[in-house]
């Protein structure tokens, strides 16, 4: 099978759109968990005052800790893949 750079690099055009990310997704998804943490606060706020019963703060607070627990996630599989590429031979 004789591969042409010419082949090689339509394939590449046409494969990269279905590689890139969204535009903005990243910045939307850090602004989601920004929206998330601060809720979570102000629902602390408001027990500490008793404007808000103990189960929507229970609630409030899980979705945080969800939250933290998926940026955590992601952090450590980006790390993973930096030292993943790091042990690459060049």
């Amino acid at each position: 099978m004789n591969i042409t750079a010419q082949f090689a690099a339509q394939s590449y055009g046409a494969a990269r759109p279905a590689t890139q990310a969204e535009a903005g997704s990243a910045v939307k998804a850090v602004q989601e968990f920004a929206d998330v943490l601060q809720q979570g606060e102000q629902a602390a706020q408001r027990a500490v005052t008793g404007g808000v019963d103990p189960h929507t703060l229970v609630q409030a607070l899980a979705q945080t800790e969800l939250a933290v627990q998926t940026a955590v996630t992601v952090r450590d599989k980006v790390v993973e893949a930096y030292q993943e590429i790091l042990r690459m031979p060049v």
